[in-house]
């Protein structure tokens, strides 16, 4: 079975969010991917403390794709250095790992009659 990751983001919106979101699973590039409610994130940024509203994204997907996976995100996040970390996960339910697995990459083709 292939290695499995979740891959977090933070985007400025809601609509934003709910775009990329769809756009990765239909693009395979995700299994799932879940939008979080509104968050408020204080970081420091080119020397000063910010605060903004944000919505975290949890995304589901192979270790395989994550190269791809977070080159879309790059060329589409809207921040200057957005927030895209992996953790791999070690362990979890074999079926719904599978699932992770077989819902991303290469669409399935029909079987042939």
């Amino acid at each position: 079975m292939p290695a499995i990751c979740f891959v977090f983001t933070t985007l400025p919106d809601a609509e934003i969010a709910g775009k990329l979101a769809r756009n990765m699973v239909e693009m395979r590039l995700a299994a799932c991917v879940n939008i979080l409610a509104p968050c408020r994130s204080v970081y420091r940024w080119q020397g000063n403390v910010q605060e903004d509203g944000e919505i975290p994204l949890i995304i589901k997907t192979t270790v395989e794709l994550y190269p791809a996976l977070e080159t879309y995100l790059r060329q589409r996040h809207p921040y200057d250095l957005p927030e895209i970390v992996a953790l791999d996960i070690s362990q979890g339910m074999p079926e719904y790992l599978s699932w992770v697995a077989e819902s991303t990459g290469q669409p399935q083709t029909p079987a042939q009659s």
